[in-house]
């Protein structure tokens, strides 16, 4: 009975590696179900590290990763993981790619690392990735939850550079610390403070909002 229950697992986790997932589970994290600019989950990275396109980047492809990464072992360990340990397991699988990414940084530059700090290790408690890893990747296949994973990431990374280019742009009239603006250009301090991470997001919140209520009229 064993064996057969074991023989049945297996099968199911060979027949999920070889489905042909959907391309919509990729696209509707670009744009439909954007984690910032519709879901608005996630805020804590997307308000505190965006001060920089950099800073923006850096947190965005950390998370994406990590997202891709934990969507793909859960979903292959799926039939695996009992139930009542599920959220405990999803957080020491995503918690095992965070810290993987933090030592990489650190490795890649010690600058970055200390410019992201914290903020790092609490990619651990993102809403957005234990959220795909419950809603989705332990209720999907393998194929369907790296391209979830994948989407979601680049639509977290492409929300980010949105506010980190703004930012720095405004802030500092440079983009990736290429001036942009000539010398007479007035900064705009506020913007690379913590509150022009509010004024930022409110605008690109007005400005997909406004794109939408478009869409819908035609």
């Amino acid at each position: 009975m064993n064996k057969s229950l074991h023989k049945h697992e297996s099968k199911g986790f060979f027949a999920s590696l070889a489905e042909n997932p959907s391309t919509d589970e990729f696209i509707k994290g670009l744009w439909k179900d954007n984690p910032v600019f519709v879901q608005v989950i996630g805020m804590c990275p997307v308000l505190a590290v965006t001060n920089t396109a950099e800073n923006a980047l850096a947190m965005g492809l950390a998370t994406a990763v990590v997202l891709v990464m934990s969507n793909f072992l859960v979903s292959s360990l799926r039939n695996f993981i009992p139930k009542q340990v599920r959220i405990a397991s999803y957080i020491l699988i995503i918690a095992t790619f965070v810290t993987i990414i933090d030592y990489a940084i650190q490795a890649i530059s010690v600058d970055l690392h200390k410019s992201l700090g914290a903020f790092i290790s609490l990619i651990v408690v993102n809403c957005l990735i234990l959220s795909r890893a419950e809603a989705f990747a332990s209720k999907n296949s393998v194929g369907k939850s790296v391209l979830d994973g994948l989407g979601m990431g680049l639509g977290f990374v492409f929300a980010l550079l949105c506010l980190g280019s703004l930012r720095e742009l405004l802030g500092n009239g440079s983009i990736f610390g290429f001036a942009v603006f000539p010398d007479s250009f007035q900064e705009w301090i506020v913007m690379i403070l913590p509150a022009g991470g509010f004024f930022t997001l409110a605008i690109w919140l007005l400005f997909f909002n406004v794109l939408k209520a478009k869409k819908e009229v035609k």
